[in-house]
């Protein structure tokens, strides 16, 4: 398979900052947008069900809201070229090319969990 050069860098997108680079953003983001919310916990099951999808190189998290109207990310598979993979399309075990719908994923919090609670975050 050859490689793109935007195949390269769409894979590439991210970077390790350290903790007291992410803690002076996320401070800095708190004391502009007090009431928002904290943070999001995604686990990895369904991550991992993302990028498993053929041609995945990485994940897009939009803003959204729920059924309830609470704050929530959306996110999908992105492929090589940054285009949402809302279709996978993949060889099937008669060797034929199928095609079916991609991960749009949702759910990050789970039932009865708070969570603002229990961050190592302290900005206070």
């Amino acid at each position: 398979m050859v490689q793109t050069k935007t195949s390269n860098l769409t894979a590439c997108v991210g970077e390790e900052i350290g903790m007291e680079l992410g803690a002076q953003m996320i401070s800095s983001y708190r004391a502009a947008n007090s009431s928002d919310v904290l943070c999001y916990f995604v686990g990895r099951n369904i991550l991992e069900q993302v990028m498993a999808q053929p041609g995945c190189v990485g994940i897009k998290f939009y803003n959204a809201y729920n059924e309830v109207g609470q704050k929530t990310l959306v996110y999908v598979g992105v492929n090589a070229a940054g285009t949402d993979m809302l279709s996978v399309s993949s060889i099937n075990t008669n060797g034929e090319l199928s095609k079916k719908k991609g991960i749009v994923a949702d759910r990050i919090r789970l039932p009865g969990w708070d969570i603002n609670e229990g961050n190592w975050w302290d900005f206070e």
